[in-house]
């Protein structure tokens, strides 16, 4: 499974009645795929993987995969109590996707013996996994590695955000592993700090921006300086403002692009009128700076 470049995570569109909208969520990936994205990641965190029920988690995968026609990777969210993540594992990997993010198991802490069986318990269903550092895992240098060392992980997501910890783990798994173990940066917003997970060896990123506005995600890959002051750091500011906007604001600079692709569900609650005003003046200043107002 090889990523590169941009990564897209997109939204799960839901429709007027409230239920998965999957002719608008093949139509989002669809304008995303002419941007030329490195890897498509359905049912994530952008997607509002923790509000999706079995059969419509399994059923926004199958729309991604079939979608896609295998031009780029998908890649599928998995994780909570392990019952589910097996499940949507095997959902999954029925629908043709490449591999899976694994999210956090939540509420019930173990050990590290147990945190390495649920990661192993997951790879055993036969996708490639990305584990997820972010919330209640929090991984140690050797804890990372062993988790790497599970035939089948193959990458780790940082959602955390600790240099100095994420540097330590790169340089354990590079010496033990090798250079095939694939790093993201899986930040919001992850744009802003890139400067720095470059300097730690990670290249790869998954792009929020990209699921409403690919032109400015795909110019600020091309090296456009002026958007990481004019557009990327006020928008993190708005971002700041409301805890649950990473994905709110997102979804609703898709509706601002044109797509109806719904509201968000609880307890994400939809952006204030002077917040998405304040998203409509960015993106248009974001998009004036890349010529595609």
């Amino acid at each position: 499974m090889h990523l590169s470049g941009v990564l897209f995570f997109p939204v799960t569109p839901f429709g007027a009645g409230g239920g998965l909208a999957e002719d608008v969520l093949a139509e989002h990936i669809s304008r995303g795929l002419e941007h030329g994205p490195g890897g498509i990641f359905v049912a994530c965190g952008t997607g509002e993987f923790t509000s999706l029920s079995q059969d419509e988690h399994a059923r926004a995968v199958r729309v991604a995969t079939e979608t896609a026609a295998g031009r780029v990777p998908v890649i599928a969210g998995a994780g909570g109590p392990l019952g589910a993540a097996l499940a949507q594992a095997a959902a999954a990997k029925d629908a043709g996707a490449d591999g899976l993010l694994l999210m956090p198991p939540y509420l019930a802490q173990g050990p590290v013996s147990g945190l390495v069986a649920y990661v192993r318990a997951v790879a055993e269903a036969g996708l490639p996994v990305i584990v997820y550092q972010r919330g209640p895992v929090v991984l140690e240098p050797e804890t990372a590695v062993e988790l790497a060392r599970i035939p089948g992980v193959v990458g780790l997501k940082d959602g955390v955000g600790d240099i100095d910890r994420m540097q330590r783990i790169v340089l354990a798994i590079r010496a033990e592993i090798g250079p095939e173990f694939t790093f993201f940066n899986g930040l919001p917003t992850a744009e802003l700090t890139m400067p720095a997970y470059r300097g730690l060896g990670v290249e790869l990123y998954s792009s929020a921006v990209f699921c409403f506005a690919p032109e400015i995600a795909t110019a600020y890959l091309r090296g456009e300086e002026r958007l990481l002051t004019e557009f990327y750091a006020p928008l993190v500011a708005l971002r700041a403002k409301v805890p649950g906007y990473a994905v709110s604001l997102v979804k609703a600079g898709v509706r601002l692009r044109g797509l109806d692709v719904g509201p968000v569900r609880p307890p994400l609650t939809e952006p204030a009128l002077e917040h998405l005003e304040e998203l409509s003046r960015l993106l248009k200043s974001g998009l004036e700076i890349v010529g595609a107002a």
